[in-house]
């Protein structure tokens, strides 16, 4: 059976609206699905936020040991109201912990990709700006994906203000990031680290063989589940996959499907053939 057939039957199964884009770091994609349909982008963003980070950070206008007060106020997308952020709805209790207390941006970061922080992303992205992300995603070609407002801000999401993905626009971003498009070699890896360290790995790692490195960011609400990043195969090429799903399948579930997909994707890859083949 072809990729394309098991990634429909996957997504007419579970009911799933999934989009793929697999391929190479530079290069045509070998496998798409539905690649620039429009999914809510969860927790995607917050990697052109911390790209967009350094890019600031390059050109002298942010200092990542500079250092943030930790609070969890913020200002509404839609008109500034005050709003709060709420620990139940954050995947990062240290964060948290350091209410009051002044920490460095360049730990928000970390904490915004390896453990997701919902916090830290939103202390992070009043630094950043929007603006500054929306340009990450331009420079590689990304329009369908745009960053409108910080995470919990319900008045703006009430408005219709809302952050958008796509399969193919995130791995766009990945391809940039690997390509040196986006930063400059040490800041490229520096980036590539945090997502190898992600704590979330109920996505594309459980559909991979065991101890495959991936580098990814995945990100997830009650509406989709998504994940993207770069996979090291061993004695192969490396290559890029981004799995965006919207669905109302229960979490668990949900993560499922992505671990399923991926598991199509790696089994049905171009492989590099060796010569005792």
């Amino acid at each position: 059976m072809s990729a394309s057939t098991e990634l429909d039957d996957l997504a007419a199964r579970t009911g799933t609206r999934l989009s793929v884009w697999v391929g190479p770091t530079a290069g045509p994609p070998w496998l798409t699905r539905r690649p620039n349909i429009v999914h809510p982008a969860a927790s995607t963003f917050k990697l052109p936020l911390v790209i967009a980070a350094h890019q600031l950070a390059a050109v002298g206008r942010l200092d990542l040991a500079d250092l943030v007060q930790v609070q969890p106020t913020f200002a509404s997308a839609a008109d500034a109201t005050p709003y709060e952020l709420t620990a139940d709805y954050d995947n990062d209790d240290l964060v948290w912990r350091h209410l009051g207390e002044a920490v460095p941006i360049g730990w928000l970061m970390e904490r915004a990709v390896v453990r997701s922080s919902n916090l830290a992303t939103n202390l992070l992205l009043e630094r950043v700006g929007t603006a500054a992300v929306n340009d990450v995603y331009s420079t590689v070609g990304a329009e369908r994906s745009r960053l409108r407002r910080g995470i919990q801000d319900a008045r703006a999401s009430a408005l219709g203000i809302s952050n958008t993905g796509t399969a193919a626009d995130l791995a766009g971003v990945v391809r940039g990031l690997l390509s040196g498009r986006l930063l400059d070699p040490a800041a490229s890896d520096a980036v590539e680290r945090l997502l190898a360290a992600s704590e979330w790995n109920d996505a594309i790692p459980a559909g991979l063989p065991v101890g495959t490195y991936v580098a990814h960011k995945s990100g997830w609400t009650d509406e989709c589940c998504h994940d993207v990043g770069v996979v090291r195969p061993a004695g192969d090429e490396p290559f890029v996959l981004s799995l965006f799903t919207s669905t109302s399948l229960p979490e668990a579930l949900a993560h499922t499907v992505v671990a399923e997909a991926a598991g199509i994707c790696w089994r049905q890859r171009p492989r590099r053939r060796t010569l005792d083949e």
